[in-house]
This record gives C-alpha cells, structure tokens and sequence, in this order.
C-alpha cells in the first residue's frame, strides 16, 4: 500500500464493466482507484462523478502500449484489464499480463474468452517466482458459476451434469466489446463435454429453456438460453473429473433480438457468412436502443449428480436482480478479490483461472444492500411426493406462518370451514364473468367451507359460500408456465407465481390463457390475492378484477379444520 490505501489500476476503468467495479469499490477509503483509459479526459469526467470515500485518481493510459515501467509508475499493487474483447487481443494476447509479473503486480482480467483463460497457466512459474497472483476470467463466468456449483455439490457423491446461463435485463446496457466478442464466435464450434466425452456445439444456434425462480419470489418469465463461449465449459470438468455434461448459455432479451441472432448464427454455422463480426456495431446500437419488458435480469445454475446412496439429485440456484443492480454482478468477482485482498487475504502467487478464488459467501457482503436475491430448490424422489405448495416453495417453505403451511400441507382429502366477506362487482360483464364461474353471492358473516381433493399431484379446490359453490384446480406448471402454480377456473387458466411478502403469501398474475389460448398479460384478470395468519387462523384476501369489467368478486376471510 502508498500511504495507507491500496492502489488498484482499473485499465477500462470509465468502461461497461470497469466503471461498474469503480463503483462497487467507491466507498472503501482504504482504496486509491486509477481510472485509466486512453482518454484523459474521459477518465477525469468519469473520477468527477465517481464520488464515494475512495480516492480516484484519473490516467492516460493505452493497454496496448502499456509496458512494465509504465506499470511500475503508476504505483498498482493490483492491475485489472476491464477492456477486451478478450477473444481477439491480437498477435501478443498476454502483453498485460507480462507486465504486470515484471512489475511485481498483480494482475485480475474480466475476461470471458475461453482459449484466454484456459492459456493463463503458462505463466504460472513466471508469476510464482516473482511473487504475484495471476488470475483470469474474474467475472460470473467462471468464478460465479464455480462458487454455485460448489455450493449445489457440497453433499453430493458425483457431480453429472452442469447447466446454467445469465438472462441479463434488456436495460442493463451492453459494451461494444463484449458484442464483439458475441459476435466473432456466433455459430462456431464451441468445446464442451458430452455423454463424459469432449465433444462440440454451435455458439447462439442451440439453446435451452429454464424459468429463473428463487424461491418466495417473483420468478423471471420463461427464457431462452443460447449456448456461449465461456471459459466454464472447459474449466468446471476439470474440477469435477468424470463430468458427463456441460451446458452453459445466455438469455438475452428482448425475445425479438434474440431470435434474430440465433438466425443469423445458423448462417455462419452452414457457412454462407464467414463471420458476424463487422455486424457487431449494429447489433449494439439495437440492444442498446430497442428495449422493452421487465428491467430484471437473473441467472440460474442447475447440477444433476448423485447422493451417497446413489440415488438422483438435482438442485439448482437461482438469482435475481432488479433494476440497475444487475448490470454490477458480473465486476463483483473482482470487487469481491480486491476486499478480499484489502483484509489481508492476498491470492497465493501463481497464474491460473478464478474458478478457485471465491465461494458463494464471499459474493454476500456485495448483494445485501441490492435488489438482489437468490435461493436454491432441489428434485429428489422425496421432493416430488411433496405437497403442491411445499413443493414449488421449496426452502421459502419454511418462512411461513404455521396456519399457512398447515393449510396447504395437504397429504390427502381435507375439508375446512370458516367465514367470510363477499362483495361482487355491480356491472354488467362482471356479473356475467361471476355467473360463468359461479363466484359467490355478496353478503357479511358468509360461512364457508373448503374441501380439497388431491388426485397425481391435482389439488382439486371446492369452495362453498352459503350453499353457492364454485371450484378450481391447482398444480404445477409446465413449459411457459414453469415455476408458477397453475390454477384453472372452468375456461380460464392463470399462471400465479408464490410471493412471500413479509407473513403474507401473495399469489400474483403472470400468465392466462382463455379456452387454452395465450392471452396478452395486460388483460389478464388481477387483483391483491394473498393469504396470512392472524390469531392463529389461516387468513385470506382474495380479489378477481378485469381492465373491461372491473371488480369481479371479493372475498376474505377465515378457515380453520373442521371441528
């Protein structure tokens, strides 16, 4: 350290991703942040606006030209490329990473290249015997990725199969380089490992489906993955010697692009297009300006392997990110290293890849304060015989109220009594929705009683109010309805995902459909639906409202079991 503070060289440091690692680090007053890039100017502005207890110091500072000495000058103790594209640095990839073993400093890349990382190692007896850490690819991929998968596997006899990908929000703002770097490898062969053998994919031609749903929360829509060039596709196998699968993709959105991509890769696949690099900047300029959906981005890790007794598991993590605090994830490797490094903890010298340099704890101390949540959820012979709510919950279960989880822990038939209070909507097309369902008459001190039938994972739900009855059924959904409960009444079937919001467990609209057509979200039937406990009873509060016919039915109350 000079002075007390450690300085850290953030070659980038005004870019996508090394502005948002300065940002992560802003408020540690034991760091002196070098916000270097080629423009002087740009790195002042940048530092200006910067603010925070760290000092930020400016730099004209050319990666390509930098050498040894100019690294020394600086007076880094830690040196972190942020620039790339990584896949294409040209005829000496490792010029910074030489001179920073010259200069006796360390060295961090975000690099996502996977021929880059995986080469990292051959200056690894350089880096030893001067003393200093190499480490690449200190980003989600790989670091990220290893700390989940070694989380998921803690317990685990073998680890069979590893997938997972990123779905970033469509307002995240993507660099040009990294669109570069998307784009030089869009339809070529990616090594991967197959059925325990190395084998080949196609980047942005094959893809996958998953719902990103930490548990208890508002779960990302259905997405699609497309297989990516990351370096965790040749590093996790060996971590996990004898893996048999590895899947890793990104999911970005609009669907629309999306899709356009996939499209134009299968060109470069069958060869009528050599490459789609020179189209990188206008892919950039339409991701960047053709925006719309959620401003929620996510990212889920899925490992299948075996327990002790040989039998199958499978858990996966989820993580969701909100609004602008999804963009920061894929710098908090590095920003997680350099606090690691500002309490004592210096990476052992050598060069290798990050997959090693953080576990899943380290990633806490930058996610609280955020908008940013994740959980696990396990399939097991076990699990699948759960009750319905138990089931989709999974470890959000447990956060509960005793009456809410004694309600739906539902092992066979059940029938529960109670009271209740209906208001109806008074309009024409609301009374007609009412009567085709058969939603209860308004009245005061309704009794009610509930009697639920489970039939091959089908809870079948009749309610009756003062004689008047309707009833729905609920189960797991499938395909676009993954992760949600899936409840129908009569022709309509909605997609409600479990919230759980303090002692309440909302139930909240994210799909319908009408006679078993998909139908917009803007004019699906919504309104507060959530149930609780309150003096020891299951409570709840059940609204059905339309944008044409407004309130629908109302109703709310108590149930208890009978007797």
């Amino acid at each position: 350290m000079t002075d007390g503070r450690l300085r850290i060289l953030i070659l980038g440091g005004y870019g996508t991703f090394g502005g948002r690692l300065a940002r992560l680090l802003a408020q540690e007053p034991g760091l002196t942040l070098l916000i270097a890039g080629r423009s002087q100017a740009k790195a002042e502005a940048f530092c200006r606006e910067l603010g925070g207890a760290a000092e930020a110091v400016p730099l004209a500072v050319d990666r390509d030209a930098a050498d040894a000495a100019r690294i020394a000058a600086t007076g880094a103790e830690i040196v972190v490329d942020a620039t790339g594209p990584f896949q294409t640095y040209g005829e000496a990839p490792y010029r910074m990473v030489e001179a920073c073993i010259a200069a006796g400093a360390d060295y961090l890349d975000l690099a996502d290249g996977a021929d880059f990382v995986t080469g990292i190692g051959r200056f690894d007896e350089a880096a030893r015997a001067r003393g200093v850490a190499v480490l690449a690819g200190v980003s989600s991929f790989p670091v990220l990725t290893a700390a989940v998968v070694r989380h998921l596997a803690r317990d685990l006899a073998h680890v069979d199969c590893i997938e997972g990908g990123i779905a970033p929000s469509p307002y995240a703002g993507v660099g040009l380089n990294v669109i570069r770097a998307i784009a030089s490898y869009a339809g070529r062969e990616v090594r991967l490992t197959r059925d325990g053998a190395p084998a080949t994919g196609r980047a942005l031609v094959e893809t996958r489906r998953w719902t990103v749903a930490p548990p208890g929360r508002l779960p990302l829509r259905r997405t699609r993955f497309s297989l990516v060039d990351v370096p965790d596709l040749r590093l996790l196998p060996e971590l996990w010697p004898g893996l048999r699968g590895i899947w890793i993709g990104a999911g970005p959105v609009p669907a629309a692009l999306h899709r356009g991509l996939n499209a134009l890769a299968r060109l470069v696949r069958i060869g009528l297009v050599p490459t789609l690099r020179p189209l990188a900047p206008l892919f950039h300029a339409a991701i960047n300006r053709l925006r719309w959906g959620e401003h929620r981005g996510g990212m889920i890790v899925v490992v299948r392997g075996r327990d002790a007794a040989g039998q199958p598991v499978e858990r996966s993590w989820h993580m969701l990110a909100e609004g602008d605090d999804g963009p920061l994830i894929p710098s908090m490797a590095a920003a997680a290293v350099i606090l690691r490094r500002l309490r004592g903890l210096r990476p052992e010298p050598g060069a290798r890849a990050a997959t090693e340099a953080l576990e899943l704890a380290d990633y806490q101390p930058l996610f609280a304060g955020r908008a940013i949540v994740h959980g696990c959820r396990e399939v097991t012979a076990e699990t699948a015989r759960q009750p319905l709510y138990r089931r989709m919950l999974g470890e959000a279960w447990a956060d509960l109220p005793e009456p809410v989880r004694a309600m739906h822990d539902l092992s066979g038939d059940r029938r529960v009594a109670g009271r209740a209070e209906v208001e109806r909507g008074a309009g024409l097309p609301a009374r007609l929705v009412a009567a085709v369902i058969g939603f209860p008459a308004a009245g005061q001190d309704v009794p009610v009683e509930v009697t639920f039938q489970v039939r091959d994972g089908v809870e079948t739900w009749r309610r009756r109010f003062a004689g008047r009855a309707f009833s729905s059924t609920q189960q797991a959904g499938r395909g676009r309805s993954e992760g949600l409960l899936e409840e129908r009444f009569g022709p309509v079937r909605v997609g409600l995902a479990l919230v759980l919001d303090g002692d309440r467990l909302r139930l909240v609209v994210r799909r319908w459909s009408l006679l078993g057509l998909p139908m917009p979200l803007a004019l699906a039937p919504g309104g507060e639906a959530w149930e609780t406990a309150a003096e020891g009873r299951f409570r709840f509060h059940v609204e059905i409202r339309h944008p044409w016919a407004g309130l629908i039915v109302r109703y709310r109350g108590w149930l208890a079991p009978e007797g």
